[in-house]
């Protein structure tokens, strides 16, 4: 788990710096939001106010004071310094909330009754999606995002994704120390898309998402489409069967083989009889990433190819089952 979140987080460091790059390089490409290293997306969740976070700027004014009336930075302890008040927590709180704790700190050796408004200039929260997403890069947003509104924001998923969504959370974002700071979180995509909120889970500034693409099987020998296809949650030999477009006429389903490599890299090989299970005679096999289902030809029924290509398909195929079970 150490290596994975490392090179996650290695990853997310080098798509946000080659996309720099690529903005400082092109002035016109900045424009597409393709390519735009931070993009300021401005999502407020409908059901709470901005929470003010560290490196935020925000600017405060009060009227009848104009040296205290200014922008100010917030720093990596999660405070303000104002003249005559000194440091004012401003983490955590919203625009509203903080201007009532600065009128709190100016009324009475200041002003009988402070007039304090407070609004965040500059919202530094970054979060960072790469992986099977269509616009991978790295956001700005006002707000604290779901899983789901970040992937939207980045355009949606790719055709081809993994059923995990892999979340690394700083636990101290003030430290450097990423051996000890950084804690994995995961998420189903498959159920979240099914509507299973529960795994639609909150996302914090600086996390970093990633969503790897999908295992593969591989379908080879006497079928019509052969190749790799994307592994999908569930994925049995049957569905492997029918998205390799089934078995072609030469072909001896009832003698396939599957072969499949096991967590120690041992190798192992499944006879399968393919016939049997499409007709519900024998149970359907589940389909594991990396596995190869080879089909092979059968010689009594390519000695009858010629014929089927002379007297008709339907009547040799009807010979073919009679003299090859």
């Amino acid at each position: 788990m150490k290596a994975l979140m490392v090179a996650l987080f290695a990853g997310a460091t080098l798509l946000f710096v080659s996309m720099s790059e690529a903005q400082d390089g092109a002035a016109v490409g900045a424009a597409q939001t393709s390519i735009v290293p931070v993009q300021s997306v401005g999502l407020v969740l409908p059901d709470k106010e901005y929470l003010i976070a560290s490196t935020d700027v925000v600017e405060v004014f009060v009227l009848r004071m104009p040296e205290v009336s200014r922008e100010y930075r917030v720093s990596a302890e999660g405070t303000i310094d104002m003249p005559f008040v000194g440091q004012i927590k401003a983490e955590k709180q919203t625009s509203h909330q903080l201007a009532a704790v600065i009128a709190k700190s100016l009324q009475g050796d200041y002003l009988v009754d402070p007039q304090v408004s407070v609004v965040v200039k500059q919202a530094n929260r970054l979060y960072f999606i790469q992986g099977a997403v269509r616009s991978p890069g790295v956001f700005t947003i006002e707000g604290r995002p779901t899983l789901l509104e970040l992937i939207s924001i980045a355009g949606g998923l790719n055709p081809t994704y993994a059923t995990t969504a892999f979340i690394m959370h700083n636990t101290k974002p003030q430290e450097r120390d990423a051996d000890s700071l950084y804690e994995l979180r995961t998420a189903n995509l498959s159920r979240l898309l099914r509507g299973e909120l529960t795994e639609n889970v909150t996302i914090e500034p600086g996390d970093i998402v990633h969503i790897p693409p999908s295992d593969v099987f591989f379908v080879a020998g006497e079928v019509k489409h052969p190749g790799s296809f994307a592994l999908s949650e569930g994925t049995t030999l049957r569905r492997a069967i029918s998205v390799a477009e089934n078995t072609t006429a030469v072909a001896s389903p009832t003698k396939a083989i599957i072969f499949r490599e096991g967590a120690g890299g041992q190798k192992t090989e499944i006879p399968v009889d393919i016939t049997a299970v499409m007709r519900g005679r024998e149970p359907d096999v589940r389909i594991m990433a990396n596995d190869i289902i080879v089909v092979p030809n059968s010689k009594a029924k390519s000695a009858l190819l010629p014929v089927m290509n002379s007297f008709g398909a339907n009547i040799a195929l009807g010979a073919a089952r009679v003299i090859i079970p």
